[in-house]
């Protein structure tokens, strides 16, 4: 049995390879994403994380293998922001969130066989108030570019998070006690 990774996130490799050093084969999908954007945000992060998986396992695996697909969004008031196409993009996207409330949502599949299952995560995440100068400042550093809504909580936005409700590991693009239980119901175990 092969655990295939069908994502090219560092971060979703990062923690991963946390759990299981050494035993992950990483194959991101290649194909276009293509979900109904009036989907809401748990819908269309399992629908493009189903996509990305079955598009992997059609490619690489074998019958016995486990494939994970992974997909995350960011939704402020039920609009969904995706990665920044620029920095003007990241600064619309930082202002928006600055000083409210926010949710991120990752859908997960994990294909096995024939067997197919789906999971969609929530977390909300509550930013302070920013200024103009920080959010250039964490803009200067690059770290938004490549991220749903323009930030990533494990590193300098760090400082922004407020509170967090829910699964802190979804916030990085990887619900892990979701995906664990995932696995476990089709025989896999991490530990």
């Amino acid at each position: 049995m092969k655990l295939i990774l069908a994502s090219a996130s560092p971060r979703r490799r990062e923690l991963m390879e946390m759990l299981c050093p050494g035993k992950l084969e990483i194959v991101p999908a290649v194909g276009e994403e293509c979900a109904d954007p009036a989907l809401p945000p748990d819908a269309l992060v399992k629908a493009l994380s189903r996509q990305k998986a079955a598009e992997v396992a059609a490619r690489c695996a074998g019958a016995d293998d486990v494939v994970i697909g992974a997909d995350t969004v960011v939704a402020l008031d039920g609009k969904i922001l995706g990665k920044p196409r620029d920095a003007a993009d990241a600064r619309a996207m930082l202002r928006a969130l600055s000083g409210r409330s926010h949710e991120v949502y990752t859908g997960v599949t994990v294909l096995r066989g024939d067997a197919c299952l789906v999971h969609a995560e929530r977390t909300g995440v509550r930013f302070r108030a920013l200024t103009d100068g920080e959010i250039d400042r964490y803009i200067a550093t690059g770290e938004p570019m490549d991220k749903a809504g323009a930030y990533g909580a494990q590193g300098y936005a760090s400082l922004f998070v407020e509170h967090l409700d829910g699964d802190f590991f979804n916030v990085m693009g990887l619900p892990l006690c979701a995906l664990g239980k995932l696995l476990k119901q089709l025989g896999v175990s991490l530990l």
